[in-house]
């Protein structure tokens, strides 16, 4: 494998597989599948998940709710997700724990590093729900904050799309495909690849982000494998 241990970002509008809103059983099983493969092969995995899916703060601001309350709903979507994709996992013979930025005693750990750090040496993925638990912060910034506190070797962003591209590829046909690009060169290209909060905390601690097509069986397992798939940005 080429790497031992690894983030997974999954987005929460990535679960709604073919539905407008919530949550696809079908999406959830197979990510499910996907994330057993790897696991099976000994590969340590935390996984951070958004929660567009159900809620999103900046929604709310649009809305004329304050901001920070409608970051807060943002993390609870985010717990929903994670016990979604928690219970899926365990369903298919995977031993997990949920760690929440927020207490939530009922029904989750609350986040504490040496703990983590401990499961995964375990064998058990670790799902860090609620974001960094701080309004303002994306889901992006606490994927890349947790990476680095777990040393976690490279952060993998699985999205809809198979890497970052000089455009829009769904916009522009022309748009073509990086395989590999500095952090440097995203900056100056105005390229979107996570928000910048996130993406600089990369850059400053010199953590690999890969942006890859999750939605597609078995890009997983191949990239972890080290073939090339989607693109990997680093120093």
């Amino acid at each position: 494998m080429k790497y031992k241990r690894i983030l997974l970002k999954l987005s929460g509008e990535s679960l709604m597989g073919d539905k407008q809103f919530g949550i696809d059983n079908n999406r959830l099983s197979s990510y499910a599948h996907e994330i057993k493969e790897i696991h099976d092969l000994g590969v340590e995995i935390a996984i951070v998940i958004g929660g567009g899916n159900i809620f999103r703060g900046v929604q709310a601001e649009e809305g004329g709710m304050d901001r920070t309350h409608g970051d807060y709903m943002g993390m609870l979507a985010t717990m929903i997700n994670s016990m979604a994709l928690q219970a899926a996992l365990e369903s298919a013979g995977v031993s997990t724990r949920l760690q929440s930025a927020i207490e939530m005693k009922e029904i989750s750990e609350p986040f504490v590093r040496r703990r983590a750090v401990r499961h995964l040496e375990k064998g058990r993925v670790v799902i860090f729900g609620a974001g960094t638990g701080n309004p303002f912060f994306t889901t992006d910034s606490a994927a890349s904050l947790r990476a680095i506190e777990i040393n976690a070797e490279v952060i993998l962003k699985g999205t809809r799309v198979d890497g970052i591209y000089t455009a829009d590829p769904e916009k522009d046909k022309t748009a073509t495909k990086y395989d590999f690009i500095t952090f440097d060169d995203v900056y100056s290209k105005g390229l979107n690849v996570m928000d910048m909060t996130a993406f600089t905390l990369c850059k400053e601690n010199d953590l690999p982000i890969i942006v890859f097509d999750m939605d597609t069986p078995g890009n997983f397992k191949k990239l972890m494998e080290g073939n090339q798939v989607g693109t990997i940005v680093r120093n």
